[in-house]
């Protein structure tokens, strides 16, 4: 349940509203945009020089279709809003919902009654960035969300995330409305910071996404692939998911190597080696044994990859980690 005073805040009647009340009979588009086909403008929504802002999505009207040249993140706080996306897909965002939106998604709102409380955040994409160097290293299915988000619109154009009942998720959106609304000292380094927090709870959670592609098939596929490899990283193959997909390998081999840039082997090497990284640095097991547990056999194989891609032999690697932990608790 959010803060009480958040939620005082965000139930006001705002002017526009009350002109709604009072009874205009459609949104005054010139509060969000100059162009004639309804592209709501960042420069209208953020203070210059903010690359992220949060404004309670306007109630008691049907938002008419529209798109952003910004990503969107609505945020359920009570009540529920239903949506109609690129004229066909309709969801209904509940208490606790995450939808994000990216600038290539036509978007409208059916009217949302006075305790239907909805917070739009309007991000600029170079939010992100460290949202997405927080995990373009360690995460495969991550690079596959943020870069949808992020490209032309020829992927992904929405995310929604029915997450509600995940305790970390609400906390860390709660933690970036307080923020904003508060003007936290240091507010856009801590949100930064925070949204790549949000992303690595939201991909322990990616059984609770929804979402849509022009090539909803293939991307569907892609998905299956890379939660394949998250939870079978020691003994995968390609032939046998290939076999659980009901595809051929040349199939899932172009699929895999045209949506994320790399292919089967690579990712599954990418797991591997970031499994055995953390264990080197969060566990006492010998070398020899975090070789077996990530899935290698030939110890000598590993010792060379692990050297051409951290520059380090494993027990150095091990050492440095070490140092560099004793040096930030001092």
């Amino acid at each position: 349940m959010m803060d009480d005073s958040l939620m005082s805040m965000l139930m006001q009647i705002t002017e526009e509203e009350q002109k709604i009340l009072k009874g205009i009979t459609g949104v005054e588009k010139e509060l969000y945009t100059e162009t004639k086909d309804f592209t709501i403008d960042s420069k209208k929504m953020l203070t210059r020089g903010r690359l992220m802002d949060i404004r309670a999505h306007t109630r008691f009207i049907h938002f008419p279709k529209h798109k952003h040249n910004y990503i969107e993140i609505i945020y359920m706080c009570s009540g529920e809003t239903t949506h109609i996306i690129n004229d066909s897909k309709k969801i209904t965002l509940k208490v606790g919902d995450l939808l994000f939106l990216n600038q290539h998604a036509y978007h409208e709102i059916f009217p949302a009654k006075q305790e239907d409380i909805a917070v739009n955040f309007i991000v600029l994409q170079e939010f992100f960035d460290k949202a997405f160097h927080m995990i373009e290293k360690d995460n495969p299915i991550g690079n596959f969300l943020i870069n949808s988000l992020r490209k032309d619109g020829t992927e992904v154009q929405y995310l929604h995330f029915k997450v509600s009942k995940i305790l970390p998720v609400q906390n860390l959106i709660e933690n970036m409305i307080w923020s904003i609304v508060n003007q936290q000292n240091n507010k856009s380094y801590i949100n930064q910071i925070t949204m790549g927090l949000l992303f690595l709870q939201l991909l322990n959670h990616t059984d609770t996404i929804d979402y849509h592609a022009h090539h909803q098939h293939d991307s569907a596929l892609v998905m299956d692939c890379l939660h394949y490899i998250e939870n079978n990283y020691k003994n995968g193959t390609l032939t046998e998911l290939a076999q659980l997909l009901h595809q051929s390998v040349y199939t899932l081999s172009r699929l895999i190597k045209e949506n994320t840039g790399s292919t089967f082997k690579e990712l599954l090497q990418q797991k591997r080696f970031n499994q055995a990284t953390q264990l080197l640095c969060e566990t006492r097991l010998s070398v020899s044994d975090i070789i077996s547990a990530v899935g290698y056999d030939n110890t000598s194989y590993f010792y060379r990859i692990f050297k051409e891609r951290y520059e380090l032999t494993p027990n150095q690697y091990r050492k440095k980690y070490s140092l560099e932990r004793l040096q930030t608790r001092t």
